[in-house]
């Protein structure tokens, strides 16, 4: 598992209330740890295109250069089914024009890959009319894409396309190489399907995966009536890379058999067990690279027999 290995700066942005990290600071602290990649988050208190001017990217590209870190991903945040109550409003030109907007900052910054999201289901439109929408604006912000050398990533994340099989189709409906699936096993594992199987379809047509895990935590409503409780469904809670109920080493091993050899970022992008203290989110950034070269390891010492 000769992956190139990205901690992703929403870890250090300060959104859930952790310890926050400027940008460039962020840099250094993913060097410390001994990262050999980063993966930016395109929007404040970080990499947003209000704030970062050709000079400004200028400096950024030549600190990572300096710290030996390749800046693997720009992380858009897109939702293009957003406000369709509101047809009078061009927000998929917004949004679509903003996905061009990474893509240039990604350009100055010697990337080749933007990540968005779908869209939200919108009781507005109709699935289907909401899909086709999704697939038009994706083929837009590839083709203007590209004309800056940079590929949009599909993250399955939002609900549209959410399902492994739904975000296959998708990338297919595109049809263009400039966009790929930035698939991750979150998703999948949470929705009780078949992580192997998921990651047999994915792995071919996959440029990136971001990984995290959660431990589930049960929750029960008291229904006095019946003198019981009523199972609801878990909440989840960020826990170490090797502690959560997501398996990925057999998720990694599956994806890799199946052709995936892209990047493999790590993110803390939630409440996380321990609290969001400095000391606790490096701990966990540490973990995930020890996980990761444990895999290596295995995978050496097997080749060797």
């Amino acid at each position: 598992m000769n992956h190139d290995l990205a901690l992703h700066s929403v870890s250090y942005s300060g959104s859930w209330g952790q310890h926050h990290l400027t940008l460039e600071q962020f840099l250094d602290k993913a060097a410390e740890l001994g990262y050999n990649g980063v993966m930016l988050g395109a929007k404040r208190p970080h990499l947003s295109v209000l704030d970062w001017d050709a000079a400004a990217r200028a400096r950024l590209r030549s600190q990572a250069g300096k710290l030996g870190l390749r800046i693997s991903c720009i992380a858009g945040y897109t939702n293009f089914t957003a406000d369709l109550e509101h047809r009078d409003i061009p927000h998929r030109e917004f949004q679509i024009r903003h996905v061009v907007e990474l893509a240039e900052m990604a350009g100055d910054l010697g990337c080749s890959l933007v990540r968005v999201f779908t869209g939200y289901e919108n009781p507005a439109a109709t699935p289907d009319a909401q899909s086709k929408l999704i697939v038009e604006a994706l083929r837009e912000c590839a083709e203007r894409a590209g004309h800056f050398g940079v590929t949009v990533g599909v993250q399955n994340h939002h609900d549209i396309a959410c399902g492994y099989e739904s975000l296959y189709r998708l990338i297919e409906e595109v049809n263009s190489p400039r966009c790929r699936a930035m698939f991750d096993a979150w998703a999948p594992a949470l929705q009780g399907v078949d992580l192997h199987a998921a990651a047999q379809k994915m792995a071919k047509i996959t440029v990136y995966t971001t990984t995290a895990n959660y431990a589930l935590m049960p929750r029960y409503r008291y229904r006095p009536e019946l003198v019981n409780y009523e199972k609801l469904l878990p909440t989840v809670e960020a826990v170490a890379i090797d502690e959560g109920f997501i398996d990925y080493r057999a998720f990694l091993g599956s994806m890799e058999a199946a052709g995936f050899s892209g990047p493999v970022a790590y993110e803390m992008c939630s409440p996380l067990r321990g609290g969001g203290s400095l000391e606790n989110l490096d701990l966990h950034a540490r973990r995930f690279l020890a996980f990761m070269r444990s895999l290596q390891d295995v995978q050496a010492r097997q080749a060797v027999k």
